[in-house]
């Protein structure tokens, strides 16, 4: 039986290994017939189930490449200047040897795929009462994941991004738009770049800036840099460096015990290490930054372990402070050697 104890361990205080968690998987199943759950929690439990399991065995087989999750209104019709500018900006993601990734439909989403080709393309559609079919791009090929609950579908699109991009759109654009911002903002996401894009000389995403700008920071309701979790734009060319940029120096993170530990590309040099303690010392909740090596609890992720760290004690709130020292890390003038 494994205790976990929340950061990942056992009871021996090991990692927990594949076949423990599949242990804990197993004690919850047999535990179901004595909850009292209904049929239909119970087929939802499975179905969802299910759904995850392909998705995630699907994703394994595309770990080579990095993904870019584009949102945006599935009635935005070809030769419009949105789906012209989707479509741009599918073309260039792919050539720099990005996958991209869409809700599988018509309009914008078909726009990226166009641009990024079939073999770049993948498509996590939704079944729903009216039939969405996929678009010409995933038509007839296997880069399509299905899904009958909204919940299991947007779990997908954020835990396998490397990036997302918005485009105008519907009710459903905006709730993408607000829950990745929620995500990131509360830490219950891995950090990634958010670019929203308008046609050229387009005002949607100025319009929700302005309103973010206006009726939701000025009053309160969100820190001061939680808008430093989002760029927009109207030009294709800055939208893809908003999301490569992102990669430049910083290349992951996880925690490890109280520990955040930011895997980088290249070692920043000491001055500079300094200066973040100066720049950013409110996001440490003790200590001080500093530049080590893997740590021995990240054993399990051999493939970074060559990576350079830096580790501090993160005080676990100001996730958009925390995007802006990535920012820094990524800067020219970081010095990295």
């Amino acid at each position: 039986m494994v205790n976990g104890n929340g950061n990942g361990k056992n009871g021996n205080g090991h990692p927990i290994t594949p076949e423990e968690l599949v242990g804990e998987l197993r004690q919850s199943v047999d535990r179901l017939p004595e909850s009292g759950l209904g049929r239909a929690d119970l087929k939802m439990l499975s179905k969802s189930f299910r759904e995850l399991v392909h998705a995630f065995r699907r994703f394994e087989s595309l770990r080579e490449f990095r993904k870019v999750t584009v949102f945006g209104s599935a009635r935005c019709k070809p030769g419009s200047p949105a789906y012209a500018q989707a479509e741009a900006f599918g073309r260039e993601m792919a050539a720099r040897g990005w996958m991209v990734v869409t809700g599988g439909g018509p309009g914008i989403m078909e726009a990226a795929h166009v641009g990024a080709g079939r073999d770049l393309s993948l498509g996590i559609n939704i079944l729903l009462p009216f039939e969405q079919h996929d678009n010409k791009v995933l038509e007839g090929g296997v880069n399509t994941i299905h899904t009958k609950y909204f919940f299991t579908r947007k779990l997908l699109f954020v835990k396998e991004s490397q990036g997302v991009a918005l485009f105008p759109g519907g009710f459903g654009t905006l709730d993408e738009a607000f829950e990745v911002l929620t995500l990131l903002q509360t830490g219950k996401s891995h950090p990634f770049p958010v670019v929203l894009v308008d046609e050229p000389g387009g005002w949607y995403w100025r319009a929700f800036e302005q309103f973010v700008e206006r009726d939701i920071k000025a009053e309160g309701w969100i820190s001061g840099d939680d808008t430093s979790l989002f760029r927009i734009t109207d030009k294709v060319e800055e939208a893809v460096e908003a999301i490569e940029s992102f990669y430049r120096v910083y290349h992951s993170m996880r925690y490890v015990g109280p520990d955040l530990v930011i895997r980088l590309k290249k070692t920043p040099d000491a001055p500079f290490v300094e200066q973040l303690g100066v720049l950013f010392g409110d996001l440490l909740s003790e200590g001080g930054y500093r530049v080590t090596g893997a740590l021995p609890d990240e054993a399990n992720e051999p493939e970074f372990a060559e990576l350079p760290r830096l580790v501090f004690r993160f005080n676990r709130r100001d996730f958009g402070r925390l995007r802006l020292l990535i920012d820094a890390l990524n800067a020219p003038q970081s010095r990295p050697r």
